[in-house]
């Protein structure tokens, strides 16, 4: 390898090794003598924002002030990705979790429900039950004018309590 290209590789090593500290000006410190950020680069932007590089440049760039340099990258103005943040903030949607089941709510009237477990315990099939529950008009528990063995199935599985002895 040339002595070139040795030394560019060393100096790139010793670059990469050691940051050049900067020093902070009066303006950049804080109260507490902190020094705050100003800008980042686009990929630190990407990574705080929790997005690609793409992502970024696709939809965050074009809504927000960016700066180039004269070196031609562009850094991001820190009090400009806050300000992007606090725009598109929302109130959470879910406060907490509901103890209700979701979906339509099951209202079949107890006398009926009574009568269909007295009649499974008694022997009769499901089909039986549900074709005499359908010659006497009953609705079914969502309004429904037919009634089908599974249906009747459905309506004493979900009324009877789950035992580990009944899954088996």
């Amino acid at each position: 390898m040339s002595r070139r290209r040795h030394r560019l590789r060393a100096e790139k090593e010793r670059r990469r090794a050691s940051p050049q500290p900067s020093v902070p000006s009066a303006r950049d410190l804080d109260v507490t003598g902190h020094v705050k950020r100003l800008a980042c680069t686009r990929k630190q932007a990407a990574e705080a924002l929790g997005v690609s590089l793409a992502t970024l440049d696709r939809r965050v760039v074009p809504a927000i002030e960016t700066v180039r340099t004269e070196s031609g990258s562009r850094l991001i103005p820190v009090d400009e990705l806050e300000r992007y943040l606090a725009e598109r903030r929302e109130e959470a949607r879910v406060v907490g979790r509901c103890s209700a089941r979701p979906g339509r709510k099951p209202v079949l009237d107890p006398k009926i429900l009574a009568r269909i477990r007295s009649q499974y315990a008694s022997g009769r099939t499901l089909g039986e039950i549900a074709r005499q529950l359908n010659t006497e008009g009953v609705p079914t528990a969502q309004g429904g004018r037919q009634w089908w063995p599974s249906t009747v199935r459905a309506v004493l599985v979900r009324s009877s309590p789950l035992n580990s002895a009944d899954r088996r």
